[in-house]
């Protein structure tokens, strides 16, 4: 099992760490922590991504 860093996630989702933070924190997207550390599963991603991923609550205009 490969763990992904979130700067490598981000670079494949073509998106911002920023924002691959908040999916995990939403969980949103599958992760792993390691401590302090947050990974995410080679494996976990390639599903998420095959399901369609999951989109932000409330579309792209979130409400601050």
């Amino acid at each position: 099992m490969q763990l992904l860093r979130v700067e490598t996630v981000a670079r494949i989702l073509d998106t911002s760490t920023a924002r691959v933070y908040e999916m995990i924190r939403l969980h949103l997207l599958p992760a792993v922590r390691l401590g302090r550390q947050v990974r995410v599963a080679q494996e976990a991603l390639d599903e998420w991504v095959r399901n369609g991923g999951q989109a932000l609550p409330g579309g792209w205009r979130r409400s601050q």
